[in-house]
């Protein structure tokens, strides 16, 4: 299960992501905003990365201008670990290497094709382990220790 996320300035590229989802037959939970009216991107980080720590959804897409906010807020959570896929190629690594569980869209600087290349791709992949899981363990670690 992925859960949707969106400010305004996603509000409509998340429409056209739940078409392919829907189409793909791949499940999802909207998290909102459901107008393109102005709103503040990390209430929805909020409602994405609360989602998946509670295992309502398994990861999440979040959809922005510029994908940084989205990115820095989702990552205040424990256990999210969101990356800013800009292209097919980095969601992939990140996915492969990283094991991320959030992939933000920076809207304003992808196609629609584009970004359902990439959307493709990160569901597609699956995560390395191995020398790779032991670095996740690392970050872990840093949360634990550094997230009060």
């Amino acid at each position: 299960m992925i859960a949707l996320g969106a400010d305004h300035g996603g509000f409509d590229l998340k429409k056209e992501i739940k078409k392919y989802l829907d189409e793909n037959e791949i499940k999802y939970k909207d998290y909102g905003t459901d107008t393109a009216d102005r709103t503040d991107y990390p209430i929805y980080a909020e409602k994405v990365a609360k989602a998946i720590q509670n295992k309502e959804c398994d990861s999440g897409i979040l959809i922005c201008r510029s994908g940084a906010g989205m990115t820095m807020a989702a990552n205040k959570f424990r256990g999210v670990r969101a990356a800013l896929g800009f292209n097919k190629e980095v969601a992939g690594a990140s996915k492969a290497d990283d094991d991320i569980n959030v992939l933000v869209i920076p809207g304003d600087y992808m196609s629609l094709s584009e970004v359902i290349a990439t959307i493709r791709i990160w569901i597609a992949t699956e995560f390395k382990g191995g020398r790779y899981a032991e670095r996740l363990q690392m970050i872990e670690n840093i949360e634990k220790n550094e997230m009060k």
